[in-house]
């Protein structure tokens, strides 16, 4: 993996949503390390609403876990 992952903390709800799409693409590139197949296959899975519902669930879980490690944002602070 590239970039090292340091902390699940952030300083905002946007970045941490951030985090989380990265997450969720770093276990794609994980998972199927092949560039080359990632992009054949990525025409399929990206009209397919199934798919996509998938990816925004993997994507929700992955922020609710940045989220929870960021105590909600320091006790829910408007920003």
């Amino acid at each position: 993996m590239g970039d090292k992952l340091r902390s699940l903390q952030t300083d905002t709800p946007e970045k941490g949503f951030e985090l989380a799409v990265k997450l969720a693409q770093k276990g794609v590139e994980i998972t199927q390390p092949s560039e080359k197949i990632r992009k054949k296959l990525r025409p399929k899975y990206s009209t397919n609403a199934d798919s996509l519902i998938a990816v925004s669930q993997v994507i929700a879980i992955h922020y609710q876990t940045v989220a929870a490690a960021n105590n909600y944002w320091k006790t829910r602070i408007n920003y």
